[in-house]
């Protein structure tokens, strides 16, 4: 019996190529395709899947993330892979703490979907190693420390300063030496174009916890 396939993704075109990815091979069958997760948990609760294809950022309703991480919880059967075009590091963190059993990169492709989907359903884990490399301004993000993407982040949701020191726990003269470098690093000379910058680049997305 092949195995049922639940898409989400709200943009037309990938989700029509996950369509024909699942109508390509006999092994697997698609119960639906959705451009909101919001429904995603009354598929799940149905019994009728066994494979989710879910994207990070979609335009309306919760993110796939948050829906991945309540789908594990009350249905650890259903394997999970999450997609997305995005490079921001904390979708990898985020999907690892949810127990998300795959992650794939729809711009930077290590292996096929559907080899993806086969080693998930198999019961193997495949991951990338990290994000992939993104210019922003004048580095790239394997130039920007691990410290030093708290800083943006916050930075990026219109964080001040003094805020991001409580966040983060910093004195003040050493935040304004991370935006600093930051500022330094990209060529940015405000900071107001540093978070638009980080946000433009997909580096950083904010609505994502």
């Amino acid at each position: 019996m092949p195995y049922r396939v639940l898409i989400v993704d709200d943009q037309l075109i990938p989700r029509q190529l996950f369509e024909n990815t699942v109508a390509a091979s006999e092994r697997y069958t698609l119960c639906a395709a959705l451009d909101t997760a919001a429904l995603a948990d009354a598929w799940c609760a149905g019994g009728l899947v066994d494979l989710i294809v879910m994207d990070v950022v979609l335009s309306h309703g919760p993110n796939g993330l948050d829906v991945a991480g309540r789908i594990k919880s009350s249905y650890p059967r259903i394997k999970i892979i999450v997609v997305t075009s995005l490079p921001d590091a904390l979708f990898l963190e985020k999907a690892r703490r949810i127990g998300v059993d795959s992650f794939w990169y729809k711009e930077l492709q290590s292996a096929p979907l559907l080899e993806v989907m086969d080693r998930t359903m198999a019961g193997e884990q495949v991951w990338p190693d990290r994000p992939p490399e993104q210019q922003i301004g004048l580095a790239r993000s394997s130039e920007l420390t691990e410290r030093e993407m708290d800083v943006l982040r916050l930075l990026a949701k219109g964080l001040s300063d003094k805020e991001i020191c409580e966040q983060l726990h910093l004195s003040f003269n050493t935040v304004r030496y991370h935006v600093d470098n930051l500022m330094s690093k990209t060529g940015q000379t405000s900071r107001t174009g540093l978070a638009v910058l980080a946000v433009m680049s997909g580096i950083i997305f904010p609505g994502i916890e």
